[in-house]
């Protein structure tokens, strides 16, 4: 005679399984979604510095600026700051 409780538990870890697994896919398909729209938003910022290139920016100038941008301005002035003193004592 089969054993009613074991049969629960078989039942239980199926239907945990497909939760999981459905869970998982979702997941899955996110993250699947987000890498497709930051590969699109990579190459629209690669054609905007393009752009930028052909109207006589030089795009490594406008990457640092971006990068000074996201920085607190505290932090910026003392980078500015130490630049200064070391291009001096470099006699730059």
């Amino acid at each position: 005679m089969a054993d009613p409780q074991g049969a629960n538990d078989t039942q239980d870890n199926a239907q945990w399984g497909n939760i999981a697994a459905d869970r998982l896919r979702s997941i899955i398909e996110r993250i699947e979604r987000l890498e497709e729209e930051r590969k699109a938003l990579s190459s629209d910022i690669k054609d905007i510095y393009a752009e930028s290139k052909s109207a006589g920016f030089d795009p490594k100038v406008i990457r640092k600026l971006i990068s000074i941008r996201k920085q607190e301005p505290a932090d910026v002035e003392e980078q500015e700051t130490l630049l200064d003193v070391y291009r001096r004592a470099l006699g730059m």
